[in-house]
């Protein structure tokens, strides 16, 4: 098993830890509901509780749109004007989700400098502002009718400040007789949120172009490529194993070793459709997921391809041999193949296949359907 691979799945389970810590952490602050005095108060909280984990188990958005949805829904349950999610990235501080217009983020991203906010931040307490008539709020760049009030939440982890979250009204006092408890409990569990959607983030990010092949590395499928593919109640996804590519790579060089790989995935890049996806998986290995088709379909289509790449003929150049050079290597392959449901797990699907190839015998040639 490679280092990517070992990576990924140290990650999937963070992810999967993350997401109980939060079931766990918001049964731990249900308990501050029940100080709630207004039982629709409870009721709402709840709700936004509930949406909270239906939108970070919802696998077919990526991080920024999970943010995005969590900012939207709590604007619907409280019905608040204006809601910014403000996190420090360890870089800078970034705008995780707003419903202000985007030239507001950079005036946003700088709150934590306001002179007003420095004591809330420091004693990690929300600081309510607001205005009279004619007035305008102190951290207000451009607009200064957009908002008369706000209340700035500062964020911390494990005692370590990261952020805010600030709420804004378009009239003056709007805020003056909310009860900020029930906001606190939605600030802490923002806090729970926020870890789950790092570590996604980090499997967003994780995956990179192949240098040799051009296509993306296999940690692709479980960012970016995951929302095309549950699109579909079932996919088919399979594996193609260049069988005597470690031999070309050791009798001949590894430049045609390469050679032979690239021109596979270009031949099979042209045979494909848009929603279908292609990855490296490892050295000899490359995955495609078919999102959305049948099993009888892609046997027809795998069959075929099979028969197209062994005909491919890459001449070699750069042998140890001087003799080779200039002759022809054409590739032998392996593929296995099975159905995938939406929402199960994908990288067992994938590991049983690899795990299939790994056991055939180093000759076996076929197309298998497992």
């Amino acid at each position: 098993m490679n280092i990517m691979m070992i990576v990924l799945i140290l990650l999937l389970i963070l992810a999967v830890g993350a997401v109980f810590i939060l079931f766990l952490e918001s049964a731990k602050k249900n308990e501050a509901l029940k100080k709630l005095k207004n039982t629709n108060q409870r009721v709402i909280s709840l709700n936004v509780l509930q949406d909270f984990i239906e939108i970070i188990g919802n696998i077919s958005t990526n991080s920024k749109e999970k943010m995005n949805e969590i900012n939207n829904a709590l604007i619907e349950r409280y019905e608040i004007k204006y809601s910014t999610i403000v996190m420090f990235d360890g870089e800078k501080y970034r705008v995780e989700a707003s419903n202000v217009n985007e030239k507001h983020f950079k005036m946003f991203e700088q709150l934590q400098t306001q002179e007003i906010f420095a004591e809330s931040i420091k004693n990690a307490t929300p600081k309510y502002i607001t205005v009279n008539q004619g007035e305008k709020l102190p951290y207000l760049e451009m607009e200064f009718e957009r908002a008369k009030s706000a209340i700035f939440f500062p964020i911390y982890t494990d005692n370590i400040y990261v952020g805010y979250w600030l709420i804004e009204g378009n009239k003056p006092h709007e805020f003056d007789n909310i009860d900020t408890t029930i906001l606190d409990v939605v600030k802490n569990n923002l806090v729970s949120t926020e870890k789950v959607v790092k570590t996604l983030r980090i499997l967003e990010n994780i995956s990179k172009v192949d240098k040799i092949t051009g296509i993306n590395t296999y940690e692709y499928l479980f960012g970016t490529a995951r929302k095309t593919i549950d699109k579909y109640p079932t996919s088919i996804v399979s594996l193609v194993k260049v069988i005597n590519l470690e031999q070309i790579e050791e009798k001949i060089g590894k430049k045609t070793a390469d050679n032979i790989l690239k021109a596979i995935v270009d031949y099979t890049k042209n045979c494909l459709s848009p929603e279908y996806i292609m990855v490296k998986y490892s050295e000899d290995v490359l995955a495609i997921v078919f999102s959305g088709s049948d099993e009888e379909g892609v046997s027809k289509f795998l069959e075929a391809l099979k028969k197209s790449i062994e005909q491919i003929k890459v001449k070699i150049f750069g042998a140890s041999k001087a003799v080779l050079n200039g002759q022809a290597v054409a590739p032998k392959i392996n593929i296995v193949y099975t159905s995938y449901y939406k929402e199960t797990a994908l990288e067992v699907i994938i590991k049983n296949l690899k795990e299939y190839l790994d056991e055939c015998e180093p000759n076996e040639s076929d197309v298998t359907c497992l």
